[in-house]
């Protein structure tokens, strides 16, 4: 902690480094809101709380700004929890550390994805030396699991009319649109039979890929573990005898899966036919990643023999319908040059019981995106006997190019860096796209500084790239035009 601290701007490391002592994966923010209500309380702030858990701090304009037109700032509490070690994310510290011109956290995400932005709006809260007209700041909860939060804001609770979102991942970019998104859940029911006498049963691992943001690096072509894991029990089903007893990968829908496995019995005498099978899928699959997923393994491992597996048809048509499942770029923006329009993640594989579930998220920049996988998934399902269920259906943010705020970010980052900033588009689900349902007239942008790897332990932020974030945002909260200013 100590170490963040003599970072600059060091207010808003210090907030940071405080943040990552605070447990906070999604779903579980309540000691982290805790903590910001306290700490309002003592700047004695005004703090509304929703039924939701989403916070409301509204904060006076300084001296001279008190006619400017009123902003919300915004960030999102909570945390996506991913790590290569046995760390708790209820209860366990993040453990983050300097490494040159980066900060990271051992064996684990780091939480800049969107603890930075979190530690930049205290920090604006608590500085007395800023300059800005009448303020809001909106924290929301459950954002990397369903958007939970923005879903669940209520139309007359914000009274600013510019909002300035804080999860953007790119210094320099100036992001002023995003995709919506969907998940789409299949449910297979599992018949099982005992497992057949003189079989071995095998723990099928597939490890060591890199994982990431399922929007953010999507487009990188990076191995998907279950995707992977179930192309490969396929091809083995149609050379050998084997039988599955469980299938499991990832545990979030919005992180490329790093990690899956199987349990798979076959008979004895052709336990050397599997190992020749698994060394040729390994050398297929290593050759394939060798750019993107260098640390890839497919392993195979003795295990107790299991009692009982599924029928040879219940297999046959599981592995078939997930196999069939679509997955990775869909298809890019012919709008925007080199952003991907429509995307799909194979987020999780769980096997409960007599249940198979398999969880994917969709991302589109287009409503009609949404829709052609929406179709597809529920083709799928149909024609693999599985229950097809979609939520959390909900609309990207349109590109508006002639927004007041997105002309005066740039005109700052104009001032303060001599250059422009890229204006983008961003295929992730910023909660931008909800505040529109609830705000329609609402004037927004998205910046932050640089992130990379988030969604993975692999996740880290740029040290300078964060001090010109906090320079960007001080700066336009200046520069913000009073009512009759923007009339005119």
């Amino acid at each position: 902690m100590t170490m963040l601290t003599r970072l600059q701007p060091s207010r808003l490391w210090t907030f940071f480094a405080q943040i990552c002592q605070i447990p906070h994966p999604s779903k579980q923010e309540q000691a982290l809101s805790d903590w910001i209500a306290s700490l309002v309380a003592a700047q004695k702030l005004s703090l509304k709380r929703d039924a939701k858990g989403n916070l409301l701090i509204s904060k006076a304009a300084t001296a001279g700004m008190e006619h400017c037109q009123p902003v919300i700032l915004q960030a999102h509490l909570d945390m996506v929890p991913q790590a290569s070690n046995g760390h708790d994310f209820s209860r366990d510290p993040i453990q983050p550390y300097i490494d040159g011109n980066w900060v990271r956290a051992k064996g684990t995400t780091l939480g800049a994805d969107n603890g930075i932005g979190v530690a930049a709006c205290l920090a604006v809260l608590t500085d007395p030396s800023l300059k800005h007209g009448p303020l809001e700041v909106l924290f929301t909860v459950d954002e990397e699991a369903g958007m939970g939060g923005a879903f669940a804001l209520q139309p007359d609770w914000l009274q600013g009319k510019i909002l300035i979102n804080t999860d953007a991942e790119q210094d320099g970019d100036i992001y002023m649109g995003c995709a919506g998104g969907l998940e789409a859940k299949l449910c297979f029911a599992l018949t099982f039979e005992p497992s057949p006498a003189d079989y071995q049963t095998y723990q099928l691992q597939l490890t060591g890929l890199r994982g990431g943001h399922s929007g953010l690096d999507i487009h990188e072509g990076r191995g998907n573990a279950n995707q992977l894991l179930c192309h490969t029990l396929f091809r083995l089903q149609q050379a050998l005898p084997i039988r599955i007893s469980a299938l499991n990968g990832g545990n979030l829908r919005n992180a490329i899966p790093r990690e899956a496995s199987a349990l798979i019995s076959i008979p004895t005498e052709k336990q050397h036919e599997l190992t020749t099978c698994l060394e040729k899928e390994a050398q297929l699959l290593t050759k394939e990643f060798q750019h993107s997923d260098a640390g890839l393994q497919l392993i195979a491992s003795n295990t107790q023999t299991v009692e009982q597996v599924l029928k040879q048809n219940c297999q046959q048509q599981l592995l078939a319908g997930l196999v069939a499942l679509p997955n990775g770029v869909i298809s890019m923006s012919h709008a925007v040059k080199g952003v991907v329009e429509t995307s799909t993640n194979l987020g999780v594989i769980k096997t409960e019981g007599a249940k198979l579930t398999a969880v994917s998220f969709v991302r589109s920049l287009t409503d009609e995106g949404r829709l052609h996988l929406r179709s597809s998934f529920s083709a799928v399902a149909s024609l693999s006997g599985a229950q097809c269920l979609f939520s959390g259906d909900y609309s990207g943010w349109a590109p508006e190019p002639n927004s007041p705020i997105m002309q005066i970010t740039q005109q700052q980052h104009q001032r303060l860096f001599g250059s422009k900033a890229n204006i983008m588009v961003i295929h992730a689900g910023l909660e931008c796209g909800l505040f529109k349902k609830a705000y329609p007239n609402l004037d927004m942008v998205s910046i932050g500084p640089t992130i990379k790897g988030a969604h993975s332990p692999e996740e880290r932020v740029s040290i300078p790239s964060v001090e010109r974030f906090w320079q960007l945002l001080t700066a336009s909260l200046a520069a913000i035009p009073t009512e009759e200013q923007a009339l005119n």
